[in-house]
C-alpha cells in the first residue's frame, strides 16, 4: 500500500512541475451559442424572471419606483424594512421612501438591495459582496426586493461577469452570486417547495435611467 501511495504521489507531483498541453488548443469556440433574441433586454429579463415565480416591475423615473414601493409597503403591512446600503438608503428616503425601520434581518418584513447587473437570458440578479455586503441580506430576509436601472441590463452572465470585472479593475469582490427568483427546492418527495433556503417572494423594480 505504501509504494502504491508513493507512485501515486510522485505522478501527481511531476504534473503540477510540468505543463500538459491543452488538447485541441485553438479548436473552441468563442462565440456563444445562446444569442439575444430580437425584443428589448428589459422585456426579455422580465419574462424570463416572472417564469421563475419573481415578481418584477418597471418604472419610468425614482419617483414612480417609490410611488410603487409605498403602495406595496401599504398593502403587505411592511412596516420593517431592513437596507444595509448607505447609497440606496438614503436615495429612498430622499425621494419619500421611510420604512426603514429594521435594525436587523431577524425583525424586518422585506430586505433591499441593489445589483451589479441584470442577466436577461437567465432572469437572474447578479449580486456581489462589494455592493450587495455579501449574501445575508438578499437570501435572510423572508422577502427580497433588488432595485435595478436599465443601464444594469446585460444579456448573457459572461456579460455581467465582464462587467463585474471592468467596475472592480481585478479587485474582484470575493462573492459573486445569481439570484433568480425565490427559493427552492423539490427534495420533499419530489413535490416543488419555495422559499425553504430563502426568501419566499423576490421582486424587481427595473427603473429607467
Amino acid at each position: 500500500m505504501s509504494n502504491s501511495r508513493e507512485k501515486i504521489l510522485s505522478k501527481v507531483r511531476q504534473a503540477l512541475t510540468s505543463k500538459v498541453p491543452v488538447p485541441f488548443e485553438g479548436n473552441t469556440p468563442s462565440d456563444s451559442v445562446f444569442h439575444p433574441a430580437p425584443e428589448e433586454l428589459e422585456l426579455e429579463f422580465a419574462e424570463n424572471f416572472t417564469k421563475l415565480q419573481g415578481k418584477f416591475c418597471y418604472c419610468g423615473s425614482i419617483e414612480e419606483l417609490i410611488e410603487n414601493l409605498n403602495e406595496l409597503a401599504t398593502k403587505r403591512k411592511w412596516a420593517n424594512v431592513y437596507c444595509v446600503e448607505d447609497k440606496l438608503k438614503q436615495t429612498l428616503q430622499a425621494s419619500g421612501f421611510t420604512n426603514f425601520t429594521a435594525t436587523d434581518l431577524k425583525a424586518c418584513n422585506a430586505s433591499i438591495t441593489t445589483c451589479e447587473a441584470l442577466v436577461a437570458r437567465t432572469g437572474s440578479m447578479l449580486l456581489t459582496s462589494a455592493s450587495q455586503s455579501g449574501r445575508t441580506v438578499s437570501v435572510y430576509a423572508p422577502i427580497h426586493i433588488c432595485i435595478a436601472y436599465t443601464s444594469q441590463l446585460v444579456y448573457d452572465i459572461k456579460d455581467g461577469l465582464s462587467l463585474i470585472k471592468t467596475k472592480y479593475k481585478g479587485n474582484i469582490p470575493s462573492l459573486i452570486t445569481l439570484a433568480t427568483g425565490p427559493s427552492r427546492t423539490a427534495d420533499i418527495e419530489k413535490t416543488l417547495v419555495v422559499g425553504v433556503h430563502g426568501p419566499k417572494e423576490v421582486f424587481c423594480f427595473l427603473v429607467n435611467d
